[in-house]
């Protein structure tokens, strides 16, 4: 690390203490959000330190191997997707273990890779809940970008949503079903083609945007 990254990133961390939200700390807590530190800032101020401080590669690989929510969120948001690789994707995914962060990471970072797709339909058949959750928060950012995949990423990802939307976890299902949604919204044929692989959970209507209760209830 350079002594210029080693000043950011100190001056970064002293300053959350000024940011520091403890009653949205402690809900996060609460409701299972742990990491070594949490100060509870709001994701729109620390994307405000993100414009300050600019794409930063180096300081972006340092901030998040940090324990701290924020450090990582800033992360996500300051480093430079064309610098992103396999490799270093790999690196940073291991480090995701919630919900929160699988989401930022697919939508600050991961839908402007290049590779996206190819990382979204590998995800989404993970045997990693946190992989999968991910998965499905980036397929969702692709298909509202307009990425219209062809018939066997098509019969790929519904095959994938029914599996996740038979199982257990409730926020995968969600993912899971805010995607289809998301696929849904290309064109009256892919919804189509989406009711019809999926008619047994009867969890499709044009007047709902929710799971329905009756589905949830099996869970």
């Amino acid at each position: 690390m350079t002594e210029e990254t080693h000043e950011k990133l100190k001056e970064i961390k002293q300053s959350f203490r000024l940011l520091m939200n403890g009653v949205a700390s402690h809900s996060m807590r609460q409701k299972g959000v742990e990491y070594k530190i949490n100060w509870g800032v709001p994701v729109p101020e620390l994307q405000q330190m993100a414009v300050e401080y600019g794409k930063d590669y180096d300081l972006a690989i340092e901030l998040w191997k940090e324990d701290i929510r924020e450090c990582q969120v800033l992360a996500t948001l300051i480093m430079p997707a064309e610098r992103m690789d396999n490799d270093l994707v790999d690196v940073w995914m291991e480090r995701v273990r919630t919900q929160e962060m699988a989401e930022l990471l697919a939508f600050h970072l991961l839908q402007h890779l290049r590779f996206a797709p190819s990382l979204a339909y590998q995800w989404i058949a993970s045997d990693k809940n946190m992989y999968q959750l991910c998965g499905y928060q980036l397929l969702a950012r692709l298909f509202a970008q307009g990425l219209e995949p062809n018939e066997r990423g098509i019969n790929e990802f519904l095959d994938q949503a029914h599996v996740t939307l038979q199982g257990d976890n409730l926020p995968l299902k969600h993912a899971a079903y805010n995607c289809v949604l998301s696929f849904c919204e290309l064109g009256e044929e892919l919804e189509t083609v989406a009711k019809r692989a999926l008619k047994d959970l009867d969890i499709l209507d044009r007047k709902s945007t929710r799971l329905n209760s009756s589905h949830s209830a099996k869970s």
